[in-house]
Parts: structure tokens; C-alpha cells; sequence
């Protein structure tokens, strides 16, 4: 009889393939668990508080420079002091939470309709032909070019800035689509239709997850193009009794009021800012870990 050997079998080897994968998470998790939930946060936040501090710097600097009277350029002291007044005031917390609510509709529905359209456009290659162009002509239109319409269409309404937004924000997030689905591997694809991923189920299983790290950058980048576009909105198509920041930011420019225009400002960047930090920033790392990238720098 020849001498028995110890040939490892497929559950032994799955077996310490599991065991050496749950000591790697576990290292991973020690590593995470090793800095607390405050340090993580202080650690993200301390260098946006520099940023805005040394832009604060820089401003007075300006300021005391004389390169322009304070009636124009007023120093940040003026500035916040209007904010503050108009906070106290309540119209500034009204204004917020009216182009909050917009921003928040508009975009929710950019990003069905361009869910909807990169995800035909990406997979059909007639569609491709067709419409690949047009849809990043319509994205590099400048959002103020489609005020005029919306207003003939719309009147001085919240329609008519609703509809900016959505036109403006659609073909960045089709084009993230578009740009994560060209970035899938055909053999990923040819994987999925051998284990019956085919019509839709192709679309949900395989095209969908696969493209979600290019998906969420034009995601991103189309919340961008969305707040861009219901400013410009809101700037120029002025509703009668109801405020929002870019018709307060119009009404201040017309009465020459600069502390009031650069409050106005401010609060149109700090919105920007929380809602790419706490709302993509969020999503980016989620997927990056998901999908094992680097995602962005903590």
C-alpha cells in the first residue's frame, strides 16, 4: 500500500481561506477602532477651519489694503454682523428652508431622469450614437441660458426654477452613468450573462453595481450643477412673498447693500460645502470601501 499523504481538500483549503480573510478584517477593524469617533471627525474637520480662517485673512487683508471703498467691499466683521440680523430677523431661516426644499426636489428628480437616460444611452449602442453628444452639449449649456425659457414656460413661478435645476442637473448624472458603465469589464459582463443576467436583471445585478463608483461621481457632480442652477434661477426669477437665498442675494444687490450680497454669498458656499461633506463625502467613502478603492483622503 503506498504511503497516504495529506492532500488538502476544497473545504480545508476554503476553510483557512476563511481564517486567514477574518484575521485580515479583524486587523482592519483594530486599525479603524484605534482612533476614536471624535478624532475622526476633528481630524476631517480642522482643515476646512484653516481654509475658512485663512479666507477670512486674506479678505481683511483686502479690506485694509483700501483697493476698494468698505461701502463695496466691507470687512467680514460687517458681513457677519448682517447675518446675524437677518438670522434674528427669521427671513434668512425661511429663505434656507424654502431653496433647501427645492434643491432637495430637483435634484431628486435629475437623478431619476438621468439614471433613466445613462442607463439607455450607456448599454444601447444606437442610442449612443444618437444622443452621447447631445446629452454633454446640454451639459456644458450654461444654466442661465435656460432661464429665459423657463420663465415663458413657467411664469415667475417655482416652476420655472424647479425646471432650471432639473435641466441643469440631469446630463452630469447621466454622463456619471454613462462613465461608470463605459469603465465595466467585458468579462464582468460576460460572467453575468452566462448565470442568466440578461434585459433588466443584467441591468439590476450586474451594469448598476458595477458602475457605481463613476455613478456616484456623477452624482456628485450633478448636485453641483444643481445648485448652480437653482441659484441662477432664484437670482433672476424673483416669486413675490416668497423668499429664498438667491432672491434675497438679487433684492440686497438692488438696494447697494454689500454686507448684505456677501452674507448672501456666504451662506449659499456653506450650504454647498455641508451638504458635499456630510451627503457625498459620506456616500464616496461607503463605496470606496465596498468596493475596495482609496476613496478620498481622510
Amino acid at each position: 500500500m503506498p504511503p497516504t499523504t495529506d492532500v488538502p481538500t476544497d473545504a480545508g483549503v476554503l476553510s483557512r481561506l476563511d481564517e486567514d480573510l477574518a484575521g485580515l478584517d479583524a486587523l482592519e477593524l483594530a486599525a479603524r477602532t484605534d482612533t476614536s469617533r471624535v478624532a475622526r471627525i476633528w481630524r476631517a474637520t480642522w482643515p476646512k477651519l484653516g481654509a475658512v480662517a485663512l479666507g477670512f485673512g486674506i479678505w481683511q487683508l483686502v479690506v485694509w489694503s483700501g483697493w476698494r471703498p468698505t461701502y463695496l467691499l466691507p470687512p467680514p466683521s460687517a458681513v457677519l454682523r448682517e447675518l446675524a440680523d437677518m438670522w434674528s430677523e427669521g427671513t434668512l431661516v425661511e429663505a434656507v428652508a424654502r431653496t433647501m426644499r427645492m434643491a432637495a426636489i430637483g435634484y431628486l428628480i435629475a437623478v431619476v431622469l438621468g439614471t433613466a437616460v445613462g442607463l439607455a444611452v450607456a448599454r444601447v449602442r444606437v442610442l449612443r450614437a444618437a444622443f452621447g453628444s447631445l446629452i454633454t452639449g446640454l451639459q456644458t449649456m450654461p444654466s442661465v441660458a435656460w432661464v429665459p425659457w423657463s420663465i415663458l414656460l413657467f411664469q415667475l413661478s417655482e416652476g420655472a426654477i424647479l425646471f432650471v435645476t432639473v435641466i441643469g442637473a440631469t446630463p452630469a448624472v447621466a454622463n456619471g452613468l454613462i462613465s461608470g458603465s463605459d469603465q465595466i469589464s467585458p468579462i464582468l459582463l460576460r460572467a453575468g450573462r452566462v448565470l442568466g443576467a440578461r434585459g433588466l436583471s443584467a441591468y439590476r445585478h450586474v451594469v448598476l453595481p458595477a458602475s457605481l463608483p463613476g455613478f456616484v461621481a456623477g452624482l456628485k457632480q450633478g448636485w453641483a450643477f444643481a445648485w448652480r442652477s437653482l441659484m441662477a434661477g432664484e437670482i433672476i426669477t424673483t416669486v413675490a412673498g416668497e423668499p429664498n437665498v438667491g432672491g434675497l442675494l438679487n433684492i440686497n444687490r438692488t438696494l447697494s447693500n454689500a454686507e448684505g450680497v456677501m452674507a448672501m454669498m456666504l451662506v449659499i458656499l456653506a450650504l454647498g460645502i455641508l451638504v458635499d461633506s456630510l451627503v457625498f463625502g459620506t456616500l464616496e467613502r461607503a463605496v470606496a470601501r465596498r468596493w475596495g478603492l482609496s476613496g478620498p483622503v481622510q
